[in-house]
Formats: C-alpha cells, sequence, structure tokens
C-alpha cells in the first residue's frame, strides 16, 4: 500500500512539473514554430514574470491579479524583445548571442530588485488543502495545475488546427509572402505570436511560484528543461511539447525520488537516447540538434 501511495504521489508530482514545463515549451514552439526565432530568453519571461506576480500577490493579497500581472508583463517582454530586437535579426546566431545577454541583464535587475534569496507564494486559498484519489490525498493545487495545463494544451490545439487565425498563423509559416499578398499583416501575427508565446511563460512563473520557488539564476534552470522538452518532442509540435513535457517531468520526479543527487543526469541521459534514437524529435520534421 506504501509502494502504491508513493508511486502514484511521485507520478502527480512529476505531471503537475510537467505541466509548467508545458508552458514554457509551448511557448518556444511557437516562436520557433511559426517565426522561425530561437529564444534563449525564454526561461527569464518567466522568471520575471513570476517575481511580479509574487509582487503583486503580496502587496494586494490575491492571487489572480498576480497570475494577471505576471501574464502582462511576460507578453511585454515579449513584445517588447521582438520589436525592438528580433525583427532586425534574421540570424539565428545573432539571436542566440543576443538572448544570452537579455538573460545576464533580467537575472541582474531581478537580483538588484529583489535579491538573490528564493521567493515564493503561498497556495491560494481556494485551492488549499488535499483531494481524496483511490484512498490517498495529494495537494489540491497540485491537481489544479494539472487540470489548467491540459485544459491550455487543449485550447492551443484547438486554435491552431480548427480556427481561421490558426490556419493563417500555418500558412504564414509556409510562406509568409503568399499571406501577405492577401493583405494580411504576417509582421503583425509575428508580434501577437511571440507576445503569447511569452505571456504563457509568465502565466507559468505565477503559477508555478507555489510549488517551486523563484531565484534569479532560475531562468537557465528552467530554460534548459523547457530546451529538453522541444528536443524530445520536435520542433514546432505542440503535440510534442506535451509529450516531451511528461517525459521530462516523470523523470525528474522519478529521478529526485529515487537518485536525487543524479536526478539531473538521468534527464540528460533521456535526452541523449531520445536524440539518438530519434534525432527529429517525437513529432519533429528536420534535426533538432
Amino acid at each position: 500500500m506504501l509502494t502504491t501511495y508513493l508511486l502514484t504521489t511521485v507520478v502527480l508530482n512529476g505531471i503537475s512539473f510537467a505541466m509548467l514545463l508545458f508552458l514554457l515549451a509551448a511557448g518556444l514552439e511557437l516562436m520557433f514554430g511559426v517565426m522561425n526565432v530561437v529564444n534563449l530568453a525564454h526561461g527569464s519571461f518567466y522568471m520575471v514574470g513570476a517575481y511580479v506576480g509574487i509582487l503583486i500577490v503580496k502587496l494586494t493579497g490575491n492571487f489572480l491579479l498576480g497570475v494577471l500581472a505576471g501574464m502582462a508583463t511576460g507578453a511585454f517582454l515579449g513584445v517588447v524583445t521582438d520589436r525592438i530586437f528580433f525583427s532586425r535579426m534574421p540570424d539565428h546566431l545573432q539571436q542566440v548571442l543576443l538572448t544570452f545577454g537579455i538573460v545576464y541583464v533580467l537575472a541582474d535587475f531581478c537580483k538588484f530588485i529583489w535579491g538573490g534569496d528564493p521567493m515564493g507564494i503561498p497556495v491560494p486559498e481556494i485551492f488549499t488543502g488535499s483531494i481524496k484519489i483511490g484512498g490517498m490525498l495529494f495537494p489540491a493545487y497540485r491537481l489544479s495545475v494539472i487540470g489548467f495545463g491540459f485544459l491550455i494544451a487543449f485550447g492551443l490545439w484547438y486554435f491552431q488546427e480548427k480556427t481561421i487565425l490558426g490556419a493563417i498563423i500555418r500558412a504564414g509559416v509556409d510562406d509568409k509572402e503568399m499571406v501577405a499578398g492577401f493583405g494580411i499583416n504576417i509582421n503583425a501575427i509575428n508580434t501577437a505570436v511571440f507576445a503569447f508565446g511569452a505571456l504563457l511563460a509568465g502565466f507559468a512563473g505565477v503559477i508555478g511560484s507555489p510549488i517551486l520557488f523563484v531565484y534569479p539564476r532560475m531562468s537557465w534552470e528552467i530554460l534548459i528543461l523547457s530546451l529538453m522538452v522541444v528536443v524530445i518532442g520536435g520542433m514546432g509540435s505542440l503535440r510534442g511539447a506535451l509529450i516531451g513535457s511528461i517525459i521530462i517531468g516523470l523523470t525528474d520526479s522519478i529521478g529526485k525520488f529515487v537518485i536525487p543527487s543524479a536526478a539531473m543526469v538521468l534527464i540528460f541521459s533521456v535526452m541523449v537516447i531520445f536524440l539518438i534514437i530519434k534525432p527529429t524529435g517525437i513529432f519533429g520534421a528536420g534535426k533538432v540538434g
């Protein structure tokens, strides 16, 4: 009974973490798949959104306002980054170097404003307590994160595959000149997609704050895990982002339970195995390495 309880807890913890990774990786997938942009500052959007969300929650006591503030912060950083920098830098090497610089600037900015100590916020009152699942209790907040994650995944899939705007975006990936020829402002669409991807990062930062502490160097750590998700799932695939997130989330949770000192080694090993077996990623069309 104890073994079943522990296994269920480890799996659910892994899936709840996977949903946070999915929100980040989905933004990366949208940016790369739609705009062909390599944005290594994505983890910083998560971090800054989390810090701003924590600040608003502590000032107002309202978790929803904190979430909205984190989302707005992410979207704002996305618009500024795209319009000022990426619109002028089509070369991937320039994008990588630029976003490296943005990561360090934002990390130092957050350290200057909030300090280097880890920060977090309590679970919102509506999600406090636990829910009974098959004879065991599991935190209601983590279950809500899982539910929100899958709901957003479905919403993104539906938007991309079943709406006119989603069709326009997909057409723009294949032939931007053709889409522009129909009088559609493809640059505005690109900026909107970039902002939305950054908004998802800010959202993940705030809802992840009751689970994961926030600190300046976490932008790198969360980015690395998100890139692993993209590598495993395949470039430009939201479906791959979801599957890859679950694989990394479960590997992380199981690794920390079985061999805590070597959990990251296990995660990297899983990524290497996927690169050897399927270099394009599970649903990718081209090599990710």
